[in-house]
């Protein structure tokens, strides 16, 4: 697969059309129909749960929120196929793999309404906090990779970046590093064609994201990122070569982000409803629906059923959300390292002194 589809051959990796046919039998990944439902419906809660995060924020109950709406493709196949042992190093728009490795909604919630406690993530193993500092993850994913090769361990790392971390100087790091140690990371960039307003056209003047595996001496691959069949036969073989020791792999998955970057942003400023409408006939859920549906695997009462169980389960994980205990101030300082640090001990110190002098004077104020 990487040498007929080194992406010096421009070609991108697809097993299934936009009407969810296959193209070729050959090309599918081995995967039951009872897992591709499961995908399916996990995808669907993504995105039920995606689309009520957005109207949480608008009626002002959470902070800003990067929607994943457009990309559920790209985790659910992940989810697919990521093991309990294995990493997850995710960026902002990961929801579909965080849930399957064990992170709550709930959690999410929280981390959007300011909570520390958040990235707890206290049934998950092995997955890193969103990382909000664009691609600085990726050299912390190489890393953990560099650790799993010394200790000879049967694990791999699953690291996601946007179109527009590949301009970051940490991207080129961790990829050169990756490369040189030989470790058994999958590099996934979910190129949604937008770094906030950029265009990738701005980004580089490369032909393509999968192209600067070659210039890092590592196995690169584009891929149909709203394809799911596509994508987990990408993440099989990407899997299959670090087990050999021919890690790391850099994966482009193109896909489309359909709603805003956040929801702070306004995407009528910057693309056409022409675009959206076109990148509209790929969407991921819709694909892979028309697949299932030719397959006499799901049906539209079926869907609808299934939505309002979604809907009332996201609610009731957002009012549990909703309800936490008022923010502790020690929290700032509780998840930075396993043993505080005398210099951030002598701050918290500080303060709570602060807030002891501030209860005062609020008490002083209220007896005048």
């Amino acid at each position: 697969m990487f040498t007929e589809y080194n992406p010096i051959n421009k070609l991108m990796f697809q097993v299934m059309d936009n009407h969810g046919k296959i193209i070729n039998d050959k090309l599918m990944p081995e995967v039951s129909d009872q897992r591709v439902v499961k995908a399916y419906k996990d995808m669907l809660f993504a995105r039920t749960a995606d689309l009520q995060i957005v109207n949480y924020q608008r009626q002002g109950r959470i902070f800003t929120y990067p929607p994943n709406y457009g990309q559920e493709a790209i985790s659910g196949a992940t989810a697919s196929i990521i093991e309990e042992k294995d990493w997850l190093v995710p960026a902002f728009r990961e929801m579909g793999a965080m849930l399957s490795k064990g992170v709550t909604l709930k959690e999410l919630f929280l981390l959007f309404m300011g909570y520390e406690e958040g990235n707890a993530y206290k049934n998950a193993k092995k997955v890193l906090p969103i990382s909000v500092p664009i691609a600085s993850q990726l050299l912390h994913a190489a890393g953990i990779g560099y650790e799993i090769k010394y200790n000879k361990k049967k694990e791999l790392v699953y690291a996601f970046v946007g179109d527009g971390g590949t301009s970051e100087g940490d991207f080129h790091e961790a990829i050169n590093f990756a490369g040189v140690w030989k470790v058994p990371v999958i590099f996934i960039i979910q190129n949604n064609q937008y770094g906030i307003s950029t265009p990738v056209s701005m980004q580089t003047a490369s032909e393509s994201l999968a192209i600067k595996a070659l210039a890092y001496g590592v196995k690169g691959i584009q891929v149909d990122g709203n394809d799911y069949f596509a994508m987990l036969k990408v993440l099989q073989e990407s899997k299959k070569a670090c087990e050999n020791g021919e890690g790391p792999i850099l994966i482009e998955a193109v896909t489309y982000r359909k709603g805003a970057h956040t929801t702070s942003d306004d995407p009528t400023k910057y693309r056409t409803k022409e675009e959206e409408e076109s990148w509209h006939k790929k969407d991921p859920l819709d694909r892979l629906n028309k697949y299932l549906q030719d397959k006499g695997l799901w049906s539209d009462k079926e869907e609808e059923k299934i939505i309002e169980q979604f809907k009332k389960e996201v609610d009731r994980q957002f009012i549990e959300a909703e309800n936490f205990p008022e923010y502790k101030p020690e929290e700032i300082f509780k998840y930075m390292y396993s043993e505080t640090p005398q210099e951030l001990k002598d701050q918290e110190h500080k303060l709570m002194e602060f807030y002891r002098w501030k209860s005062e004077k609020i008490a002083q104020t209220s007896k005048k």
